[in-house]
C-alpha cells in the first residue's frame, strides 16, 4: 500500500492510499480537488473514503468525490451518524476495514470530538512498519483541541495510541508540528530529544518541508507530557 500525502486548505493533509492494482482509498478528504488530481495521475479508481470525524475540514470533499465515484463506500464512526456526508458504514470499537492486502483496526479515540475514530494498519510482511491515521486526536508534537470530548476521554484515547508499536508512522491531519514543539518546550525544557527534534523541525519548515508522518516512538520520546 502506497500512501500519498496531499496538502489541502491552509494546513490540512489528505492521505490517498493506493493498492497498486487500480484502486484507491482516501482518508479525511478536506477538499476533493487534490484527490481528483492524484487519482487522475495514478489512473486509479476511488473505492473508499475513510473519515475519522465529522468536521468540515475532514469531510468537505466527500460530496464531490461521490459524484465522480458513486460506488465509493464512505466509512466513519457509528456516533457520527448523520454528520458525515454520504456515510454508509458506521464503525464501532473492534471493527476492521480492509484496503487491498491491508486490514485496519478501528480505534475509538474521543476527545477532539465525541465520535472520533482512528484507523491503524498493523505491519504486513517483513517491513514491520505500521500506519496510524489519527485525524485530530494525536498530532506530531501535540494533540487536538477538545471540542466535544473531555480531558479524561482525551487522556484515555492517547493512552490507546501510546500502546501501539514505536515503529508506527503517525499520519496526522494537520501541519502543526513546529508550534506544538514550541509549546512542548515550555513544559519539558530539559528534554534533550525534544530540543533536537525542535531544531530539526524548525529547519525543515524553513525549507517548506512537511513534518508528517512522524514516528510514534519519536512522539513518546519528545512529547511525553501528553503521551
Amino acid at each position: 500500500m502506497r500512501i500519498h500525502r496531499l496538502p489541502a486548505l491552509a494546513d490540512n493533509y489528505i492521505f490517498l492510499l493506493d493498492d497498486g492494482d487500480g484502486h484507491a482509498a482516501v482518508v479525511d478528504p478536506a477538499d476533493a480537488e487534490p484527490v481528483l488530481r492524484q487519482l487522475e495521475e495514478l489512473q486509479t479508481e476511488l473505492v473508499a473514503i475513510f473519515n475519522t470525524h465529522h468536521h468540515a475540514d475532514h469531510v468537505g470533499g466527500n460530496p464531490k468525490l461521490l459524484r465522480h465515484f458513486p460506488n465509493a463506500v464512505v466509512y466513519g464512526g457509528a456516533e457520527d451518524r448523520g454528520r458525515i456526508p454520504g456515510q454508509q458504514v458506521f464503525l464501532q470499537v473492534g471493527d476492521s476495514v480492509w484496503f487491498g492486502e491491508r486490514v485496519a483496526e478501528v480505534l475509538f479515540v474521543p476527545g477532539h470530538t465525541r465520535a472520533h475514530i482512528a484507523y491503524y494498519f498493523p505491519p504486513l510482511g517483513a517491513e514491520q512498519v505500521g500506519d496510524l491515521f489519527c485525524g485530530d486526536t494525536l498530532f506530531a508534537g501535540g494533540c487536538g483541541r477538545l471540542f466535544e470530548g473531555t480531558p479524561t476521554q482525551m487522556v484515555s484515547s492517547l493512552s490507546k495510541l501510546r500502546a501501539l508499536p514505536d515503529q508506527t508512522r503517525v499520519w496526522c491531519a494537520h501541519e502543526y508540528t513546529f508550534k506544538n514543539l514550541q509549546f512542548a518546550l515550555t513544559v519539558d525544557a530539559d528534554n534533550l530529544a525534544l530540543q533536537h527534534r525542535y531544531a530539526q523541525v524548525k529547519a525543515a519548515r524553513q525549507r517548506s518541508e512537511a513534518t508528517v508522518p512522524s514516528w510514534l516512538g519519536e512522539e513518546k520520546q519528545t512529547t511525553n507530557a501528553i503521551l
